[in-house]
């Protein structure tokens, strides 16, 4: 058995080192890490073909596990779910003699999720989940349960933006435990459910998601966890709009991705109806000149112009996303 240092040192590597698969002698050179797990570590790597990102794991089990995850949604037709896979070999380390699994999969470039919302606005974030939420119905109609959702292991590409997924270490057949989860999103943690893979577990992790961007820094649990999850909503004016959807996947009244999507888009559109006019900064003849009041004016309406035309292409956007869903199933 591995002892405890070699099992440390095993998915270690340093920019620069040169990792050649025993069987098919494909090279990969290190450039740098991209993500720390309970089950290996993933690096970005340049190769003959380009970037791609490389997951080393002492745990051959969880290595084929991980590989048959992403072999299986390869074939789901008409979807992106998860990174396409490349390579699958085996690094003989010669220094700690022993030998390392590891598989090479698309290097998915975006911006986190966090930051894009962030940087975007706040109406991002529904957005966003309303895609994930699609991808997550094709995920469940599979037999599958993402698990450990949550916004690191989330992209935002494009444009235009598209959410995609990173690491499938959580993935877990339905019925089964959950193999992986971060507390913040597991709703056994918060005392709101067991870690048992079904839908209704994910869409947890949604709404966590979406509270996650409204706390940016998160919060840690009280003595009363549901409590206070419903609280940090209903006093958040990003949330509140939001409020009923949330909560029912806080707790677990959801059990069909499409059921809390459709839900979810029908709370961003009476949310970008009702929205109150921003207030207009109010200046007397001694503080501004005609003219400049005039220019005011008009940037004024051209923002309003933009935010209107903003909303529209938002609205239609997920009502074109919700059509081709629908048009994809019937045939």
């Amino acid at each position: 058995m591995m002892n405890n240092t070699l099992k440390n040192q095993a998915c270690k590597a340093s920019s620069g080192t040169v990792i050649t698969g025993k069987w098919h002698k494909q090279s990969y050179r290190i450039l740098k890490p991209l993500g720390y797990g309970a089950n290996g570590v993933v690096y970005l790597a340049s190769s003959t073909s380009g970037l791609v990102a490389l997951k080393l794991n002492d745990n051959s089990m969880s290595i084929t596990s991980e590989v048959n995850v992403l072999k299986h949604f390869s074939k789901v037709q008409g979807s992106s779910l998860g990174p396409s896979l490349l390579d699958v070999d085996d690094w003989h380390r010669s220094e700690l003699r022993m030998t390392v699994p590891f598989y090479a999969m698309e290097y998915v470039k975006g911006e986190n999720f966090l930051h894009f919302v962030a940087n975007r606005g706040e109406e991002w974030s529904g957005i966003l989940c309303s895609q994930l939420l699609l991808d997550l119905d094709r995920l469940h109609q599979e037999g599958w349960v993402f698990g450990d959702l949550k916004p690191d292991n989330l992209l935002v590409t494009g444009p235009p933006p598209r959410i995609r997924w990173l690491d499938v270490g959580g993935v877990t057949i339905q019925g089964r435990s959950i193999k992986e989860f971060t507390e913040f999103f597991d709703r056994g943690y918060w005392g709101l459910g067991s870690r048992v893979a079904e839908p209704s577990y994910d869409l947890f992790a949604v709404a966590m998601i979406m509270i996650n961007a409204a706390y940016p820094k998160r919060f840690s649990k009280g003595n009363d966890g549901p409590q206070q999850i419903k609280q940090m909503i209903t006093t958040h004016s990003a949330l509140r709009k939001y409020q009923d959807v949330l909560l029912g996947a806080i707790e677990g009244k959801y059990t069909k991705a499409l059921d809390m999507r459709r839900d979810l888009v029908i709370s961003m559109s009476k949310a970008s109806v009702t929205a109150p006019p921003k207030k207009r900064n109010i200046q007397t003849k001694t503080q501004t000149s005609t003219n400049t009041r005039n220019q005011q004016r008009t940037v004024k309406k051209t923002k309003e112009k933009k935010g209107t035309l903003e909303t529209l292409l938002i609205l239609l956007f997920l009502f074109l996303a919700y059509i081709l869903y629908i048009y994809g199933q019937l045939i």
